[in-house]
C-alpha cells in the first residue's frame, strides 16, 4: 500500500505535459478522432445520398416521404454520436425532443419531421462533420505517428542499412549523394525532436476533440427553446411542490396551534357558562384564563399571518420588513436596503422570505453573536447578501433547508451561492430578477 500511494503522489506531482501523452483523456479522444472519419463517411455518404434523392423526387411527391425517412435516419444517427460522445469525449448531451405525431398516420409524422428544427440539424451535422472529420483524423495520427517515430528513432534507425556499413535513415539524394541520419548528434536531435512533438501532440489532439464536443452539443442536443421549456416545466413542478408544501404547512399550524386553542376555549366557557350561577368566583378565574387564551390564539394568528405575507412588507416594502424579522433574530442584525424603486410584489415576497429563512437558520444552527442583510440593485437583478460570523459549514446538500431554498430561487430564475467554510464566517448570497 505505501508503494502504491507513492507511485499516485509521483504521479500527481509529475507536470501536466509530462502526463498527457498517457492519460487515458488523450487515449479516448485520439481513439474518437481515429473513429470519426469511417463513421463520417457513412453519415456524410448516407445523408447527401437521401437528401439529393428527396429533392430529386419532390417533384413526384415521392421525395417528400424519403427526405423525411432521410432526416429520422439522421437523427438515429445522432444518437449514436451523443453515445460515442459520451464514451469517449465524456461529454453528456440530453436528446433533443422527439418529433411529435408519430401515432397520428404517415403524413403528419412525416410533416413533423420535416417541420423539426432538431431534424435538420442532425442532417447539418452529417453534412459537416465529414470535412471536418477528414482534417482531424490527417492530423492527430500524423503528429502521433511522427512523434513516436522520431522520439524512438534510436532504437530502430539500425533497420536502415547504408553502404557505410551503418544504419540510418535517408532525408534525401541519391545513391551517390545522399543524406542520412547516422550520427549519434542527429540521432540525438532527432529523438528530442521527437520528444517535443510527443509532449504537444495530446494538447493539439485535445484541440480538436473540443471542436468535437461543440458541434455535437450544438447540432445534436436539444435547442435552446426546448431546453428553455424543460427548465420552465421543471420549474413548474417547484413551484406546484412549494405552493402544496406551504398550504399544509399552514393547515398544520392552523389545526396543531391556533385551531386547538380556539377548541379548548370554547370548551372553558361551556364551562364557565355552567357554572356562572352556582360558583361565580370559579366562573370569573375560568373566564380570566379564556382571556388569557385568547391572546394567546390573536398572536398565533399574527405570527402565521406573517408568514404568509406580512402586512408591513405590503404597506412599507422590504427595508420595514426586514428590520421587523431582524428584530426578532436572536443575535444583533444590521440590516441595509438600498433599492431605487420597490420590485414587482412577487419578487418583493421572495426576496423577504428569504432573508426571513435565513436568519432563522443563524438563530438556530449558526451560534453567532452578530448578522448582517444588505440588499441592493444591480442592473436587472435584486441581490440579498446575509452573513453571521458563527461556526459555518452550511451546504445546499439533498435535504437541507438551504436545498429547498434554492430550489424556491431557481424556479424564478434566481440564484443561491453558499460560501460557508467549517469555523465560519458564513455568505450567502441571493440573487433575483427585477421586475417592475
Amino acid at each position: 500500500m505505501a508503494t502504491d500511494y507513492g507511485m499516485q503522489t509521483r504521479e500527481h506531482r509529475m507536470p501536466a505535459a509530462l502526463r498527457a501523452p498517457f492519460e487515458g483523456r488523450t487515449w479516448r479522444e485520439f481513439t474518437y478522432l481515429m473513429l470519426s472519419l469511417p463513421i463520417s463517411v457513412v453519415l456524410f455518404s448516407f445523408a447527401i445520398t437521401l437528401f439529393s434523392l428527396g429533392a430529386g423526387l419532390v417533384i413526384t411527391f415521392l421525395g417528400i416521404p424519403v427526405l423525411a425517412a432521410g432526416l429520422a435516419m439522421c437523427r438515429g444517427f445522432g444518437a449514436m454520436e451523443r453515445a460515442r460522445a459520451k464514451a469517449l469525449l465524456r461529454v453528456e448531451v440530453a436528446a433533443p425532443a422527439p418529433v411529435r405525431g408519430r401515432t397520428r398516420g404517415l403524413m403528419p409524422w412525416v410533416g413533423a419531421v420535416l417541420k423539426s428544427g432538431a431534424s435538420w440539424r442532425h442532417l447539418v451535422y452529417s453534412l459537416i462533420h465529414f470535412p471536418w472529420a477528414v482534417f482531424a483524423f490527417c492530423v492527430s495520427l500524423t503528429l502521433w505517428a511522427y512523434a513516436w517515430a522520431m522520439f524512438t528513432y534510436p532504437l530502430w534507425q539500425w533497420v536502415f542499412p547504408l553502404y557505410t556499413g551503418t544504419g540510418g535513415i535517408q532525408l534525401y539524394g541519391d545513391t551517390h549523394h545522399s543524406v542520412y541520419l547516422d550520427n549519434p548528434f542527429e540521432i540525438t536531435l532527432t529523438s528530442l525532436s521527437g520528444l517535443l512533438l510527443v509532449l504537444a501532440t495530446p494538447w493539439v489532439i485535445r484541440g480538436l476533440a473540443s471542436v468535437d464536443r461543440l458541434m455535437v452539443a450544438g447540432l445534436l442536443g436539444p435547442s435552446r427553446l426546448d431546453s428553455r421549456v424543460t427548465e420552465l416545466e421543471s420549474d413548474r413542478g417547484v413551484v406546484v411542490d412549494t405552493a402544496a408544501a406551504d398550504l399544509r404547512r399552514i393547515e398544520r399550524d392552523l389545526h396543531d396551534g391556533a385551531q386547538a386553542r380556539l377548541v379548548a376555549l370554547a370548551m372553558d366557557l361551556g364551562l364557565a357558562k355552567e357554572k356562572l350561577t352556582a360558583d361565580p368566583e370559579a366562573a370569573a378565574r375560568m373566564v380570566d384564563e379564556a382571556h388569557g387564551e385568547v391572546k394567546i390564539a390573536l398572536q398565533e394568528l399574527r405570527d402565521l399571518a406573517r408568514g404568509i405575507h406580512p402586512a408591513v412588507l405590503t404597506d412599507r416594502g422590504l427595508d420595514a420588513a426586514l428590520s421587523a424579522v431582524a428584530s426578532r433574530c436572536t443575535v444583533p442584525v444590521q440590516v441595509e436596503v438600498d433599492l431605487p424603486a420597490r420590485p414587482a410584489a412577487a419578487i418583493e415576497g421572495i426576496a423577504y422570505f428569504t432573508v426571513s429563512e435565513l436568519l432563522q437558520n443563524i438563530s438556530k444552527h449558526a451560534r453567532a453573536t452578530r448578522a448582517g442583510v444588505d440588499v441592493w440593485r444591480v442592473d436587472d437583478r435584486i441581490m440579498l447578501q446575509v452573513t453571521d460570523d458563527g461556526r459555518g459549514g452550511a451546504d445546499t446538500s439533498a435535504g437541507s433547508g438551504l436545498a429547498g431554498l434554492a430550489e424556491r430561487l431557481d424556479a424564478v430564475d434566481g440564484l443561491l451561492v453558499v460560501d460557508s467554510p467549517p469555523g465560519g464566517p458564513t455568505t450567502i448570497i441571493a440573487e433575483l430578477p427585477w421586475r417592475d
